[in-house]
């Protein structure tokens, strides 16, 4: 889990980059604020399940979907925290840069090691 984090961080950082330079400043901006509103709840997913998995007697399933529906219940909150806090908000960057950062974790699964 940790390894999807970290691919979604330089999925993050690569969109950001080619937002800036396609869009500029506010681009970039949009694109990162995408990112971090989807990397934040999936941190906290991985962290949690991690420490769950390590209690004896929990129900693993029912702990991932309740930790899975906190996590897109915070995304949604994060990403509308963003779109109010940062009126000048590029939508194409942050619906690129979303869609990006949320398919970088899929990548985690192709290498093994």
């Amino acid at each position: 889990m940790i390894k999807a984090i970290y691919l979604q961080l330089g999925a993050t950082i690569i969109i950001v980059l080619i937002a800036g330079l396609l869009v500029g400043t506010r681009g970039a901006i949009s694109a990162g604020l995408a990112g971090i509103a989807c990397i934040l709840p999936s941190a906290w997913f991985a962290l949690r399940l991690k420490a769950v998995s390590k209690r004896p007697g929990t129900s693993l399933p029912a702990q991932f979907f309740i930790g899975e529906f906190i996590k897109v219940a915070a995304t949604i909150g994060l990403l509308a925290v963003a779109i109010k806090l940062y009126p000048d908000m590029h939508w194409p960057s942050l619906l690129i840069g979303m869609a990006v950062v949320l398919q970088a974790s899929f990548f985690a699964f192709w290498k093994k090691s």
